[in-house]
């Protein structure tokens, strides 16, 4: 049994909910009659959301009067939309509202599990991924990834080269990470400047077409040497070349 004591006198059971809706639907009627009934809301700063939206999180409602409106509970409401960073609420008697909101960007997708979700530049997430503003988004993966997305999208736009070949920016052990191209191949970056490995990879490419080679990995891990793994076929195709050109020394010593 819940007991409580106020100015409307003592409250017994468990309906407290409804009660404290239909005074304040009560308080509302009062105040519209009394000439203070909401008619404008004001909403500026609204991209990705909708009007309906932001008046629901706000608490607006048909009935709702300016006299009896909460605007430090309206702007933490909106807080609560995860693509809101920051609200203002102010009221304007006797008969309007404005509402003024800063929404995030949406600037990466985040996968993790196989759940992809969008997320803005610090990391928070604000919507599901299939509710991406917009295509071809920069993708990150694994755990960690989505607090580290912006040092590897600004680390990726210094290779413009590299960036537009790139599918998806892998975590590795919340460590370092590893790039996973458009053709399948990835590219494993160092935890320590991995600048420099993109520099030396985009000079291979130019010169040797590293990218477009039939490798399953390029492996940028150690300063002083790159390592490259070949798909089964260009291994097979590399063992097949080097017997036969055995065969044909030994021939020509014959």
């Amino acid at each position: 049994m819940f007991i409580a004591t106020g100015t409307y006198g003592v409250i017994v059971g468990g309906h407290v909910p409804a009660l404290a809706t239909a005074i304040q639907d009560g308080a509302d009627a009062g105040a519209r009659a009394a000439g203070f009934g909401l008619t404008t809301v004001a909403i500026t700063g609204r991209k990705y959301l909708s009007e309906a939206e932001i008046r629901h999180a706000a608490g607006i409602g048909p009935g709702t009067s300016v006299l009896f409106f909460d605007a430090a509970a309206s702007r933490e409401g909106l807080l609560t939309i995860p693509w809101i960073a920051e609200a203002q609420v102010r009221k304007l008697y006797p008969d309007r509202v404005d509402i003024e909101i800063v929404e995030r960007e949406a600037f990466a997708l985040w996968q993790l599990k196989g759940k992809v979700q969008v997320i803005a530049e610090d990391g928070t997430v604000i919507a599901p991924g299939e509710a991406a503003p917009r295509t071809g988004m920069p993708l990150v993966v694994g755990v960690g990834a989505d607090k580290r997305a912006k040092s590897i999208v600004a680390l990726l736009a210094r290779f413009p080269d590299i960036a537009a070949q790139t599918h998806a920016a892998v975590l590795v052990a919340e460590r370092r990470w590893n790039l996973r191209m458009k053709n399948g191949l990835d590219v494993r970056l160092p935890e320590l400047d991995p600048a420099a490995a993109l520099a030396e990879l985009v000079a291979l490419d130019r010169e040797k077409k590293l990218l477009s080679r039939d490798l399953v990995a390029i492996d940028l891990r150690l300063k002083d040497r790159v390592t490259v793994r070949l798909s089964d076929a260009a291994a097979k195709a590399r063992e097949d070349a080097s017997k036969t050109k055995t065969v044909k020394r030994k021939g020509s010593e014959t």
